[in-house]
């Protein structure tokens, strides 16, 4: 019998943080506060997952307000327009570094899709003082904020930018099984709705 099984992720023990290179000699690190997905897997096989993630780009932080306010108008993010920064994942699998899985989705933000890889550590799966299984991982990557049409920069006297346009990304993710689902039963319903209509 194949299950389906549903996660959610555990907020208070997860985070998606960046870096960017700033002045071309130090790098500034923010996170963005507020997100969820919907991720499901069949029985805990994570090789069968399916990820569909949400970030709300108002919720970026990087210690600084007026940094922030910039980051959130039409400079960058242009939050008024584009809501969100959205995930969807596509294939996981083996990658070349030991212990490591490469995983390979759709990344959208101000509008723009580019399909991008990631660099997945798994934790393991335990059961929390509560009863509770979660999942752990270690989420890296890296992108170039110019293919998102996030261009805007400013040039310096001594020569080269402001803003560098690689951007490194870090999410540490604790994921909480939720509950299961017969996908045997699941489909036989599926077929029957389709017979009646």
């Amino acid at each position: 019998m194949n299950t389906e099984t549903k996660w959610s992720i555990d907020q208070a023990h997860s985070e998606i943080t960046f870096k960017v290179r700033h002045l071309m000699i130090a790098h500034v690190n923010g996170a963005f506060k507020t997100f969820d997905a919907s991720i499901y897997t069949n029985e805990k096989n994570f090789f069968t997952a399916e990820v569909d993630l949400w970030i709300d780009a108002a919720s970026i932080s990087t210690g600084d307000a007026k940094r922030d306010e910039h980051l959130k108008s039409a400079d960058f993010f242009d939050v008024a327009n584009h809501k969100q920064i959205t995930f969807k994942s596509s294939t996981i699998e083996k990658s070349k570094k030991n212990g490591a899985h490469d995983l390979w989705g759709e990344l959208t933000m101000r509008g723009v899709t580019k399909n991008v890889k990631l660099e997945v550590e798994f934790g393991g799966i335990v059961t929390d003082s509560w009863g509770r299984e979660k999942a752990g991982f270690t989420v890296t990557g890296k992108i170039n904020r110019s293919d998102w049409e996030l261009e805007w920069n400013s040039g310096m006297e001594t020569g080269g930018v402001m803003v560098g346009d690689e951007v490194s990304i870090t999410c540490e993710v604790e994921l909480i099984n939720i509950g299961y689902k017969d996908l045997t039963m699941k489909l036989e319903n599926e077929k029957a709705t389709k017979m009646i209509m």
